[in-house]
């Protein structure tokens, strides 16, 4: 009945996958089509209220820089509302200014998709707040991130020497996919019984007649949103294991439909500009390979549970449900966990610090490989640099020139696509290794030995990979855990944006490459085989030493 309930899930998610890959290449292709009529005057009033006259295509240059200064812009001003929130409206519950460095995290967190919280959503922020900022930078990062997405795949696909232009990129990711989504699954939750409200907390007196304070707010708004953007950060401290984010097994599924589905269809709309349905169903059967091998290892370590609790006569019938909610169960908590770091969502139903070793290791390593689906456009991308590098390798051993759709890979393409993989496992282990020779560091471990490592480890590598859940007994509220992730959030966002954005404003300007026997095909299942193995040979190589001192010592010293 478990493995019928994941198995249900990923049938639905297949069935998603075409339309919503076919709507979104309707959406950012420029042809016209029949959502110009819904959408058209609302952008176009966007449009002339930023003073936009023209939507003419950018070099990857000005589509970057574009990008930084919109991102930077909406930075400066997150971060003055977090740090005036008493002073503003909407803030019911008296909630104070938070403090600055927490501010700098909190900021840097959200506009970068991570959404990693070193505060607790219904005490630290005011409804101002979780609706101006956190809700406002859920939207507008998710929507940088898909218009990065098309951009690169715009690169790779097409000739001529421009990659679009960001504003309208931007514009119609918010208009014709994420406010219209968001606005369908806000509903649907609400009709499920999550809360959405601005009145204040309820005072509520309990059984035994004492007086009990609950928190509500528009929680059924910020869920939808917090999915569907891949952002992942909660309402409330325990996320979507809080019964007013979560309340049922049907909303569970929903949630996870709703932070699967657009990076899972992105793959098709890539076949789709590469007029090559065939080339996106590799990348997503790719994708889906890992995703299911990651799945299932995380399944039977959950499943046969702790060692030591039934060395102790613990009955584990039901495996390892330590930090997990019984509405849920095993199945829909192990497969919650392995979509949330999967597609890099952070959001969480269940406590990822109380995993087993392995299980922890499932979700580790799916952050530091950032491509089995990824974040919206984030995972597509990634997956796309390595099959870049995988044609590369394959080309070097045959000895011929590698070519890529139709465009020579040349060595300005690799530097670049170097960098951008070099640059993840560098912000991961140099700042670990920090926190490890400091007591600013290793102060707010929590637990001893091998399990301390991979706390340490889980909070770089999801701040690195964008995604945002944690290892929860880290005490990482302080300045120098506020400050150190922040930057390595900022870092693990935007060089691998400024790398491969360059590689696609090489690739446009090349000339096509016509196709011979002697060409290297991308579209087949051996494609599919190199790919993955490219993917697994360099996570092992950047990876497998510290995961060995982590999670792999903690499995072994258990037995």
């Amino acid at each position: 009945m478990e493995l019928l309930q994941i198995v249900v899930v990923i049938v639905v998610l297949m069935l998603l996958v075409k339309p919503v890959g076919t709507y979104v290449y309707h959406v950012f292709s420029n042809e016209p089509n029949r959502t110009d009529r819904m959408f058209g005057p609302v952008e176009n009033f966007i449009y002339k209220l930023i003073g936009l006259k023209t939507r003419n295509g950018m070099s990857w240059k000005k589509y970057l820089t574009t990008m930084l200064l919109t991102n930077m812009s909406l930075i400066a001003f997150g971060y003055a509302i977090l740090r005036l929130q008493s002073l503003l409206p909407l803030n019911p519950n008296g909630i104070g200014n938070m403090e600055e460095t927490l501010a700098f995290n909190t900021i840097i967190s959200f506009m970068t998709n991570t959404n990693l919280q070193h505060y607790s959503g219904e005490t630290g922020l005011s409804y101002f707040s979780q609706m101006a900022v956190i809700m406002m930078m859920m939207f507008t990062s998710a929507a940088t991130g898909l218009s990065i997405a098309i951009a690169f795949v715009r690169g790779i696909t097409r000739k001529g020497e421009t990659i679009g232009n960001f504003f309208a990129d931007f514009v119609r990711a918010h208009t014709r996919i994420l406010l219209p989504a968001a606005f369908v699954v806000s509903l649907l939750l609400v009709a499920l019984k999550v809360p959405q409200t601005l009145s204040p907390i309820i005072v509520a007196t309990t059984l035994e007649g004492a007086t009990q304070h609950i928190v509500i707010g528009p929680v059924a708004s910020l869920e939808s949103i917090k999915h569907l953007g891949t952002n992942g950060g909660g309402f409330f401290g325990a996320n979507s294991a809080h019964p007013f984010e979560n309340p049922n097994p049907l909303t569970n599924v929903i949630e996870i439909l709703s932070m699967w589905t657009l990076p899972a269809a992105l793959p098709y709309t890539f076949g789709l500009f590469a007029r090559n349905r065939r080339q996106g169903w590799v990348i997503f059967g790719a994708m889906m390979i890992l995703f299911i091998g990651f799945l299932a290892i995380g399944y039977v370590a959950e499943s046969q549970g702790n060692p030591q609790l039934h060395a102790l006569g613990v009955d584990a019938s039901q495996g390892s449900m330590e930090g997990k909610e019984v509405r849920f169960g095993l199945a829909q908590s192990v497969l919650f966990t392995s979509v949330t770091t999967a597609a890099t969502t952070g959001t969480v139903n269940n406590m990822h610090d109380t995993l087993t070793p392995i299980g922890g290791l499932v979700a580790l390593a799916q952050m530091m490989l950032n491509c089995v689906f990824g974040g919206d456009g984030v995972g597509l991308v990634n997956m796309l640099m390595y099959a870049i590098l995988a044609v590369f390798l394959a080309g070097l051993m045959v000895g011929r020139t590698p070519e890529f759709l139709g465009r020579k890979i040349e060595p300005k393409e690799m530097k670049l696509i170097a960098i951008a993989i070099l640059v993840h496992p560098l912000i991961i282990l140099v700042p670990s290794a920090i926190a490890f020779m400091t007591d600013l560091g290793k102060g707010a471990i929590s637990n001893p030995g091998f399990h301390g490592i991979s706390q340490v480890l889980y909070e770089y590598t999801s701040s690195a990979a964008n995604n945002g859940s944690g290892f929860e007994g880290l005490g990482d509220n302080t300045p120098f855990w506020n400050i150190s992730a922040g930057i390595v959030m900022l870092l693990g966002r935007y060089i691998s944006m400024i790398a491969l954005l360059a590689v696609a404003g090489s690739m446009v300007r090349k000339q096509w490459v016509p196709e011979t026997v002697g060409t290297f095909k991308t579209d087949n299942g051996l494609f599919v085989g190199v790919l993955i193995g490219t993917v697994l040979i360099i996570g092992a190589l950047t990876f497998l030493p510290v995961i060995a001192l982590g999670p792999i010592a903690e499995h072994l010293s258990i037995r």
